[in-house]
């Protein structure tokens, strides 16, 4: 699962959608909890797709980084380093050019070689 998750993170780190999607199951679930609470959720590879691509542009360049990796079956979790720098101005502030960098959580499954079920964690 290791090296799933290793193409899957290196497609985002490159900002390519389609070779992320390409590791991913058509069911697949994507959550994103903030604080412990569920955030964001899309079902179906279309759902997450759309997210991706609306997203992708706030970015000019974002990283994940494993720093820690265990798994239990079909089941895969990691410490996550992201590091990013925003490419655009948002309401809330935030400037482009401004860089962010947080400690986080993954939790990946994989169903038939591809992922199944992705959700992150941040504080």
């Amino acid at each position: 699962m290791r090296a799933l998750v290793d193409r899957y993170l290196d497609a985002y780190n490159r900002l390519d959608v389609a070779a992320m999607l390409a590791t991913m199951q058509d069911a697949v679930v994507f959550e994103n909890y903030t604080a412990g609470a569920l955030a964001l959720r899309t079902i179906g590879i279309a759902e997450l797709r759309h997210l991706a691509e609306s997203s992708r542009h706030l970015f000019s360049m974002r990283r994940q980084t494993v720093t820690a990796w265990r798994e239990d079956g079909d089941t895969a979790y990691a410490s996550i380093h992201f590091e990013g720098i925003f490419a655009i101005d948002l309401p809330n502030g935030v400037r482009a050019g401004q860089s962010i960098a947080l400690e986080g959580r993954s939790e990946f499954r994989q169903h038939d070689g591809k992922l199944i079920y992705i959700a992150d964690y941040s504080e």
